[in-house]
């Protein structure tokens, strides 16, 4: 009895530390079996499947993946390309390429093809955010696993995530956010600033690298947080500022070295632009207590009054969590740190409805923050619908909380007992409705024949692009898709990117041209267009400012033959058809 007695204590800290990380382990596996889930459509079918809710993404995101890795392959600049909007060019680091994932995965991208690279990229970042905010929850913020992983589940998988998963994979792959949030809290607790502040500058420059947007909208959270906590514990401020501010001083520092050159490429470099305009485009009131799209309670229409498209549902948590965490509020607000989370997620919902709040699509006279905010120099160019994404994370911060508070209730009190069984009937009525369904995948039109079987490199010289009829864009970028089948032989003539318009804003797409204009027409109308000498001189002039060697339209667009017709009439001749194309050899009018 003797000699057992003193080992006890120790199999006890073994059998903890094991149930622990076994209960890690049963996490990371439920949220890599969680993302597989959303994306099993596109697992089962990489050969030709495409997410229905992309619009035209999937296509351009690919395209990026594919030039990223080309780049590495050739010791290219990595910044920028003239793969598309031939011969100007194209700014990657203004267009969010992510080049942090396209360089790394380059591998995977030669290997395999920039779909599976799409497709890890979805996925690992919707598993490995929410792994990333388990991992947080659960050693720095409560005790509970259970209760970190309750919270880990809404900040990753939360409806607003699931709605970016058809198309951003910049607003998906999140997984330093929680790490940089844990510097920043090692930091407050006084740990080695000098140290932390070279690791956190590398995070925030590698974030930079995988996304801005998500990097400021997480800033100005945190920021929020971190105001209503120095007002709230004003004593404990005093000893954390000194840490604080060396840990970021220094880390703005390392950051700074690191993406100084990338940053001054996007906001200075070729093809960079000012600013980019989107409207008015904040969250309807009514959206926060509606259902997503991708959610087990919603619909096909469920959200379509409510957002901007499906890929922009950034506000969808459904009544009965709204509730739940406005209870939570009410009922942790003594507790100044989940006092401060509450107002952070409060004031970032609110400026996520814009300038004038809107409920259920009837305008009021109620200013929003947004205000503000509207003409701040790169805050502007944010939709601002998008920082309501910020409340997903902050909610799973409370309901982790909470969490842990009603496990923490005496075992053998019946009114625990009753406490615990509404807790987590609240629970799940408030998140089972939002739990995400599997995204739908479409089955992808295939390459036509004239370029996939290699007829395009009789017509086309090196360093000189391939005109599509229309010219692609953001609603039509299948031509990327058919440039990365052909390993990106050839330059394409505009494209689906965001450059500058004449007066050095930012535009989706390139700056159109009367050829490329009249085909829009056109292809808008399905009428053909009545052209003339003059029409015809400027076509051939646009021609060759693209340095184009070859036209060629898809037999099977919709308006093919009110295309070809206005095609002839621009170029002055007949097209050929070869492989399911029309084709124009223009080598004869655009040679120097």
């Amino acid at each position: 009895m003797t000699c057992a007695s003193p080992a006890a204590p120790s199999r006890v800290r073994l059998d903890t530390r094991a149930r622990g990380r076994i209960a890690d382990l049963l996490v990371v596996v439920a949220c890599v079996a969680a993302a597989l889930l959303v994306y099993r459509g596109l697992w089962q079918n990489l050969d030709s499947g495409y997410l229905a809710g992309s619009g035209q993404d999937q296509n351009m995101w690919e395209w990026f993946f594919a030039v990223a890795a080309k780049n590495v392959l050739t010791l290219s600049n990595p910044l920028h390309t003239d793969l598309q909007n031939h011969p100007l060019g194209v700014n990657l680091m203004a267009n969010t390429a992510m080049l942090g994932v396209g360089i790394p995965l380059t591998p995977v991208t030669v290997l395999f093809g920039p779909t599976v690279t799409w497709a890890l990229t979805l996925t690992g970042g919707l598993a490995g955010t929410a792994v990333a905010w388990y991992w947080l929850l659960s050693r720095h913020v409560v005790a509970s696993r259970g209760a970190a992983a309750i919270g880990a589940a809404l900040a990753g998988f939360a409806p607003p995530i699931i709605s970016h998963a058809n198309a951003h994979p910049n607003f998906v792959v999140l997984l330093l956010v929680p790490l940089l949030v844990h510097r920043l809290l090692l930091l407050a607790r006084g740990e080695r600033p000098v140290a932390g502040g070279v690791i956190l500058g590398l995070l925030a420059a590698y974030q930079v690298l995988l996304g801005e947007e998500p990097l400021l909208i997480a800033a100005l959270a945190l920021t929020v947080f971190a105001l209503v906590y120095a007002l709230s514990r004003p004593a404990e401020i005093g000893p954390m500022v000194r840490p604080l501010g060396t840990g970021i001083g220094i880390g703005a520092i390392v950051a700074g070295a690191i993406v100084a050159v990338p940053l001054w490429w996007q906001f200075a470099g070729p093809q960079s632009y000012t600013g980019i305009e989107h409207g008015f485009q904040g969250n309807d009131l009514g959206a926060f207590t509606a259902y997503a799209t991708a959610s087990l309670a919603g619909t096909e229409s469920s959200a379509v009054d409510l957002s901007l498209n499906r890929t922009e549902e950034n506000a969808f948590f459904g009544w009965p969590l709204v509730l739940v965490l406005l209870g939570v509020t009410v009922a942790l607000w003594r507790v100044a740190a989940a006092r401060a989370v509450a107002v952070s997620m409060l004031a970032m919902a609110w400026l996520s409805t814009g300038v004038l709040l809107v409920v259920n699509g009837t305008g009021t006279s109620i200013p929003g923050p947004w205000l503000l905010l509207v003409d701040a120099p790169l805050v502007s160019s944010v939709l601002e619908s998008r920082f309501a994404m910020a409340c997903a994370p902050l909610g799973g911060i409370l309901l982790a909380l909470a969490t842990e508070r009603v496990l923490r209730l005496p075992w053998l009190r019946e009114w625990a007992y009753v406490a615990r069984v509404g807790w987590f009937g609240a629970l799940l009525v408030a998140l089972v409705p939002i739990m995400p369904t599997e995204l739908p995948v479409a089955e992808r039109e295939p390459v036509p024949e004239f370029l996939a079987s290699g007829q395009w490199a009789d017509h086309v010289r090196d360093g000189r692009s391939v005109a599509v009829v229309p010219l692609p864009d953001t609603g039509y970028a299948d031509p990327l898709h058919w440039q990365v089948s052909q390993g990106l032989g050839f330059p394409l003539a505009e494209g689906y990117f965001v450059g500058p318009a004449e007066d050095g804003s930012g535009i989706y797409g390139a700056q159109r041209t009367l050829l490329s204009s009249i085909l829009d027409e056109v292809d808008e109308s399905g009428i053909a267009a009545d052209v003339g000498e003059a029409e015809r001189t400027q076509a051939e002039a646009d021609l060759r400012q693209w340095r184009t060697d070859l036209v060629v339209l898809d037999a099977d667009h919709p308006h093919a033959e009110a295309l070809r017709s206005t095609t002839e009439g621009l170029i002055g001749k007949p097209g050929q058809f070869r492989g399911d194309m029309w084709i124009w050899d223009v080598r004869s009018l655009t040679s120097p």
